[in-house]
């Protein structure tokens, strides 16, 4: 991993808003978002009083976003900050992954789009596998299975930063757990990406064993870890 990979991957939400989805938010030279309807994300170019200044003026007073950071964060004044959690991110190796087959899995896995906007928010609903807006399927390509007609299982690509893609909403009805669909779709994913020539990489929380436990299965392995904060206006109250 070159130089230039290493800071884009320290920094992905910035790599991805000010190169490759530019058109999905707004900002500027100090600060940029997602728009809201598209993810909850934002990032600072350095973290200075400048820039968290800068960050305040993209929020309405009612409005939060989170930020992927290294080090604990301390804005300006004007903005409250709340650590979340700790996030794991992983990045596929080119190691062959174990556990990819299943050969007795007969389902179709099919490509999702604004048609499937309703069923993809209803699967959100019931597996909360993370922030995933109106418009969060904007930002890729997002696959899913269906069986007889209900959507039970998706996945797919979020921050695209230049030579890497993030793989993400990887959920499973709770019906469906435990017959390998995850693995499937995100395999899927994999292939389509590495495909392409670019690197598949995804974040987890830390505490998240499970799924920990089926990427490193699929051939993902720890790059770094991030505090993961929700940053609002400091004269608003709690969400």
């Amino acid at each position: 991993m070159n130089h230039s990979s290493q800071s884009s991957l320290d920094r992905p939400i910035w790599a991805a808003l000010t190169t490759r989805q530019a058109h999905l938010g707004q900002g500027d030279a100090l600060a940029c978002r997602y728009h809201p309807d598209v993810a909850p994300f934002a990032a600072v170019e350095h973290d200075t009083p400048d820039a968290y200044q800068a960050l305040h003026r993209l929020l309405l007073p009612h409005e939060q976003v989170a930020l992927l950071c290294r080090d604990p964060v301390a804005p300006s004044e004007a903005l409250q900050a709340e650590r979340i959690g700790v996030v794991h991110q992983m990045v596929a190796t080119r190691r062959e992954a174990r556990g990819t087959d299943h050969p007795d899995d007969d389902r179709e896995v099919i490509s999702l789009s604004n048609a499937d906007a309703r069923d993809m928010q209803d699967l959100v609903q019931k597996t909360k596998p993370g922030p995933f807006g109106k418009r969060t399927h904007e930002m890729g390509n997002y696959i899913g299975i269906r069986e007889r007609g209900r959507l039970i299982a998706m996945a797919g690509e979020r921050m695209r930063l230049d030579g890497y893609v993030e793989i993400s909403a990887v959920c499973v009805d709770p019906d469906w757990r435990g017959k390998g669909l995850a693995g499937r779709l995100v395999n899927d994913l994999r292939k389509e990406i590495e495909q392409r020539g670019e690197t598949p990489f995804l974040h987890v929380f830390s505490d998240n064993q499970s799924a920990i436990g089926l990427y490193e299965s699929l051939g993902f392995e720890l790059q770094r870890t991030f505090f993961l904060t929700r940053i609002r206006h400091a004269d608003t109250g709690p969400a």
